[in-house]
């Protein structure tokens, strides 16, 4: 076989984020231009690049009419555009310069009329970058609560689930605040089911949550939040609208592209090189160093049973994983995968892997993940780093930048979240060609 398995890898995650760029995807899901004006709003990481897939389709389609509008990203994933604003702010932990623009962008909506119209792209990050804490919680209350969710395990869910009820923008509240305007989303997905209510935390969708809801999840991680939150999701004043509300009638929502295309460009290219690919999933959950395990014993019956397919092969599967946070290191939740990866495969032969967040930022770190390959304990022992070590201190940060096998890509203004690709290789295939 002619390929070179890591850059086989690469090539293959490469493809999962071209699929995903919105100057491939957002275009033809641009709707008809309304009898008054359209307001471009929205947020995410790849809100920037949305936002110029916007101008350069209004100006290919000759449409007519001004487009304004404002947009928020995460620091250093913007870009150039003529007539909507960026506005870069912090993620995952929000912070004032979000708060200013949330608030803009409802200054923006609501003079709005019937015959207007409300563009809103929306993708993964939007949650924090779309920050505007409800009447009587501090921006710094937020902060803290969000750190401790972050830190505690909690799914993407779970987690946006409390956000909306700390907001007064997130869970279909812009779409309130922009009737009587017709409101269309744009989204692309980074979440497990595509569920756009998840999505940036559905700001124009109907949120079937609830204040109780939200105090569960807190119970259940023993997050104890500033008094003022626990105020305001007991006192439970305005639920977030649920499906019956009648503005939400004029509002509806377009998820352009999802984790399952990037998976199924990624298995085009391992087709072409003649290995068979196997999607497992795109929207696995669950802790990273435990969702390894079940990978490593699929890969254990591949190569002892033949089972569910013969080497070579490629599996593949995407979602997000979390980690809770009990050590000191750096590390994202791909990164923590490939280490515990690496450990359960205790250097099989013929076996290489990847995994990388699609949007170039594994957690909050400055690579998008790593690759590993048979030698990648022998290659940290060689300098004196024990993989266990490291991954009990959450450090699979360090111990891959130890052994020069980050993947660094910078911020790729998408995001359909993690991908993860394992490459199985048979015995004569690729163990000569090396990394």
């Amino acid at each position: 076989m002619g390929y070179v398995p890591v850059q086989l890898l690469r090539s293959m995650f490469d493809a999962a984020v071209a699929a995903a760029s919105p100057s491939v995807t957002l275009a033809s899901h641009l709707p008809s231009p309304p009898v008054g004006e359209t307001v471009v709003v929205g947020a995410g990481k790849a809100a920037a690049a949305m936002a110029v897939a916007v101008e350069e389709a209004w100006a290919t389609q000759n449409r007519q009419g001004l487009l304004r509008g404002l947009v928020i990203t995460r620091y250093g994933h913007s870009a150039k555009t003529k007539y909507i604003e960026v506005v870069e702010a912090a993620h995952p932990i929000p912070d004032r310069s979000g708060l200013n623009a949330a608030r803009r962008i409802l200054d923006l909506v609501r003079p709005l009329g019937a015959n207007d119209q409300v563009l809103c792209l929306v993708s993964g990050g939007g949650s924090a970058l779309l920050t505007l804490p409800a009447k009587g919680i501090e921006l710094e209350e937020k902060r803290a609560v969000t750190d401790q969710l972050l830190r505690s395990g909690a799914t993407i869910s779970e987690i946006n689930c409390v956000r909306k009820h700390l907001s007064a923008i997130k869970g279909g509240q812009l779409a309130r605040e922009a009737a009587p305007a017709q409101v269309i989303a744009l989204a692309i997905s980074d979440v497990p089911g595509d569920d756009p209510g998840v999505i940036a935390s559905g700001p124009t969708v109907a949120d079937p949550t609830t204040f109780a809801d939200a105090r569960a999840i807190l119970k259940r991680y023993e997050i104890v939040p500033p008094s003022a939150i626990t105020t305001h999701l007991a006192a439970a004043i305005q639920e977030t609208p649920k499906f019956d509300a009648p503005f939400l009638r004029r509002s509806t929502v377009n998820t352009i592209v999802t984790p399952q295309d990037a998976l199924v460009s990624a298995a085009n290219v391992a087709e072409a090189a003649g290995i068979e690919p196997l999607i497992l999933s795109d929207s696995m959950e669950g802790e990273s160093k435990d969702v390894a395990l079940v990978h490593a014993s699929i890969v254990r019956q591949i190569l002892r049973r033949g089972q569910p397919m013969r080497p070579p092969c490629v599996l593949l599967s995407g979602g997000e994983t979390t980690v809770t946070i009990r050590g000191t290191g750096r590390g994202g939740p791909n990164t923590e995968f490939l280490l515990s990866l690496a450990i359960a495969l205790g250097g099989t032969r013929g076996v290489y892997a990847i995994a990388c967040d699609t949007d170039g930022i594994d957690g909050s770190e400055d690579n998008a993940g790593a690759v590993i390959s048979p030698d990648t304990l022998t290659k940290g022992e060689s300098t004196g780093k024990n993989a266990t070590d490291f991954l009990s201190n959450n450090d699979a940060y360090g111990f891959f930048a130890e052994i020069g096998d980050l993947v660094m890509t910078g911020p790729t203004r998408t995001n359909v979240n993690d991908f993860r690709a394992i490459l199985i290789c048979a015995p004569t295939s690729c163990e000569h060609m090396g990394d």
